[in-house]
């Protein structure tokens, strides 16, 4: 997400960083830019003449002319307004009720709230180890039920059953009894979805409300239809006393439109970010690293969080503890790091929480592609145990039965193995203090243009 908006506005401040005074004449020109990088990313008008307004006003004030630093003090200032717009800082679930807190689920047909949903069951499984139960209200939809039974089987929460000859209020009454009976810490209710707003709609979600009273009301919406998400948020928010918004499908979104918009329009905070189709992929939303992200600088602490929760420690120590004792490294061992990429997101996922990265050229960026780690794992899962402890045994033979096996062609197995071998040269430095020496080694050639590690 941002990634149009990050480039442009990373070529408009790097102007000013350099830049030893500012004067009215180059302010109102980056203001300029700044304007049509937010309004080509779908931000709403007047969101966008708020910002740039309140960013011209402060940056024409004596304290930042007269600063030895000014164009730095300026970016200061443009990160601190985004932050503002976007709601200064993350708003968790307010969970603090009777259990079982109610957590209502409301959005357009399309928009992914079923997954959502699941999701969402998910992150309060493994982040707030809270006992959840999950039910679909959607009776005109009966693929819907059958999806959340599936989701909520996957992610470990407890389903209650409904069928599409059930009234939605009758539903959501016998799940809420359901729950309580099993001490259930949080009832998660999805609600049938439209192609858009209608008076049935509003009316049916008007009732399950009333009668649920939920501690959350959470409006899910489609970061990618760009400021039409804050439109429709507002438009429901009228209707229906939402509590905030999941802005799902981040990960396709090059624009943020939405993200910028949603809070200004509508006064609700964005709660979570959906960043991929896996139940996994959802995120709490910190504005402030969020803003940190559209100015290339990263969110290193969203990364950490995600590595702590998502990679398997244990695993992680006995590879350390391998390499420590010259052990060999094998395909299995590489298999497994591939996995623990996989559980972040990919490389792709990655690159965007690290610092610098609107500063790496697009060819490089390009030539990251998160496929190549699923065929990886695919290629050594067709192999033997002999065959991933032993790399050398794979010969001709060998090597077509796997790629017939992982469906990919023997260049891409040559490939791998060539990948391997030199990883494995590596792994043999670092035995015995050999780390620190090839750190030394390397050091003054890892870095290309920007400081960015290659």
């Amino acid at each position: 997400m941002f990634d149009n908006l990050t480039e442009r506005l990373g070529g408009v401040l790097n102007k000013l960083r350099g830049q030893g005074r500012l004067t009215e004449e180059n302010i109102k020109e980056t203001m300029r830019e700044v304007r049509m990088a937010l309004l080509e990313a779908d931000v709403a008008l007047p969101v966008v003449r708020g910002l740039v307004d309140r960013v011209r006003e402060q940056a024409l004030g004596e304290d930042v002319m007269k600063s030895l630093t000014p164009g730095q003090v300026l970016i200061k200032i443009v990160n601190d307004e985004l932050v503002r717009v976007m709601g200064e800082a993350n708003e968790s679930l307010d969970l603090a009720a009777q259990p079982p807190a109610v957590i209502l689920m409301a959005g357009l047909q399309g928009s992914g709230k079923t997954t959502t949903v699941a999701k969402l069951a998910r992150w309060l499984k493994e982040s707030g180890k809270k006992s959840s139960m999950v039910v679909s209200c959607d009776v005109y939809r009966p693929a819907a039920i059958d999806q959340l039974k599936t989701l909520a089987t996957e992610v470990g929460a407890d389903f209650y059953p409904s069928n599409p000859d059930q009234k939605p209020l009758d539903i959501a009454r016998n799940a809420l009894a359901q729950a309580r009976k099993e001490y259930k810490e949080v009832l998660i209710v999805d609600t049938a979805g439209r192609l858009h707003i209608d008076e049935e709609m509003m009316g049916e979600i008007k009732v399950l409300h009333a009668a649920l009273d939920p501690v959350e009301t959470l409006f899910v919406v489609d970061s990618m239809t760009g400021q039409d998400a804050a439109t429709t948020a507002r438009a429901f928010d009228e209707a229906l006393p939402l509590t905030g918004v999941i802005l799902t499908k981040t990960d396709g979104d090059a624009r943020g439109g939405a993200a910028l918009s949603i809070r200004q329009i509508t006064g609700k905070p964005i709660k979570f970010l959906g960043v991929g189709e896996k139940t996994s992929a959802l995120e709490p939303f910190h504005p402030e690293r969020m803003a940190s992200r559209i100015l290339g600088m990263g969110d290193v602490l969203s990364l950490v969080e995600e590595v702590h929760r998502k990679v398997d420690h244990g695993k992680a120590q006995k590879m350390a503890r391998k390499m420590q004792k010259g052990q060999g490294f094998d395909l299995t061992d590489f298999k497994e790091q591939m996995e623990q990429m996989s559980k972040l997101g990919g490389m792709s996922a990655l690159m965007d929480k690290l610092p610098g990265m609107g500063d790496v050229p697009d060819h490089v960026k390009n030539q990251v592609n998160d496929k190549e780690i699923g065929r990886t794992i695919a290629i050594i899962n067709s192999m033997t145990p002999q065959e991933r402890r032993f790399p050398n045994v794979i010969k001709g033979s060998r090597k077509r039965r796997i790629a017939l096996g992982s469906g990919t062609r023997v260049q891409e197995i040559n490939k791998l193995l060539k990948q391997f071998a030199q990883m494995q040269k590596m792994m043999k430095r670092m035995k015995g203090g050999g780390m620190a020496k090839m750190m030394r080694g390397l050091k003054g050639r890892m870095t290309g243009p920007g400081g960015m590690p290659f």
